[in-house]
């Protein structure tokens, strides 16, 4: 008699928990990525069919007028030249404040290391608040200046500390070899170290770049003049100045509903330069975070 093959609970029920993991996830991704999918919609349907609420999931009467205007638009290409100069500078700024801080609170041989780690890991959680912070800015006569973007915020402390755990996964036997060659702790730092943490230093720049390319508040405190404004408080005051738009009655429903698509285009002119920038990034973004993350 033929025996019957046992039934594989445990692989079923594996393919089961697979199977509603991945709806699951296909669920969260639609519900992430919707709203963008919607803005670009929006952007580029006719007018008509946005006051008609007809507009969903399928674009109607396609036209990039919106996009047109954005283009010709001066303001909007010197903003932009602006958030491009301030993500870039203040990046590089950062990363490098960050990566000398981190180095030394790294090494083992660092004389009051604790005390020095302690005091830096207090800034998470005091800070001097927002009318100090203004007048020291004010006093060392940074306002409306790019210095005022881009060095109150040099080092984030949360960034360090990863960047610092990383290095401390180093073998300390390679900065060990390098004092014998006669190398000193910069050369170490950037001939060696630096070499060695590719993928956190790509992580912390993803961080960093993000950050001030979505920033919006230190400009509008900072700087005065329109001409120094970066992208994202451009796209603040297109947003409310559409927004009263829309709620103002003395306007006919296609100018609110032009308002409308030049205001979406905006939003995507300004989120399409960062998911340009991640794919190169990305590879090293998940190593980055994991490995700087396993010890404290």
């Amino acid at each position: 008699m033929s025996k019957k093959k046992p039934v594989d609970n445990a692989g079923i029920g594996a393919r089961i928990f697979d199977g509603c993991n991945i709806l699951f996830m296909l669920l969260l991704a639609f519900i992430m990525l919707y709203p963008m999918y919607n803005i670009l919609v929006v952007s580029i349907s006719s007018a008509e069919y946005i006051y008609r609420g007809e507009v969903n999931f399928i674009p109607k009467g396609i036209n990039f007028d919106a996009y047109k205007m954005v283009f010709e638009n001066e303001s909007i290409w010197v903003s932009f030249k602006n958030s491009v100069v301030y993500t870039v500078v203040g990046t590089a700024i950062n990363v490098v404040c960050s990566a000398m801080c981190a180095y030394p609170l790294s090494r083992k041989d660092f004389y009051g290391r604790g005390f020095f780690t302690f005091f830096v890991a207090l800034t998470m959680f005091i800070s001097g608040g927002m009318i100090p912070s203004y007048l020291v800015v004010n006093q060392l006569r940074l306002i409306n200046t790019i210095w005022a973007i881009v060095l109150p915020g040099a080092i984030s402390t949360y960034n360090m500390i990863i960047m610092r755990t990383f290095f401390q996964n180093i073998p300390s036997s390679l900065t060990e070899s390098a004092y014998l060659d006669g190398a000193n702790d910069i050369q170490i730092l950037f001939k060696v170290i630096l070499p060695l943490s590719m993928p956190i230093i790509a992580t912390m720049t993803l961080f960093y770049a993000v950050g001030h390319w979505n920033s919006y508040f230190q400009a509008m405190i900072y700087l005065n003049s329109k001409s120094k404004f970066p992208l994202q408080v451009l796209l603040r005051e297109i947003i409310v100045a559409g927004n009263m738009a829309e709620e103002s009655a003395d306007l006919s429903a296609n100018m609110q509903i032009i308002a409308i698509n030049f205001k979406y285009a905006v939003i995507i002119i300004t989120i399409v330069p960062i998911l340009v920038v991640y794919p190169f990034l990305q590879k090293y973004f998940t190593k980055g975070v994991m490995i700087g993350a396993i010890k404290g």
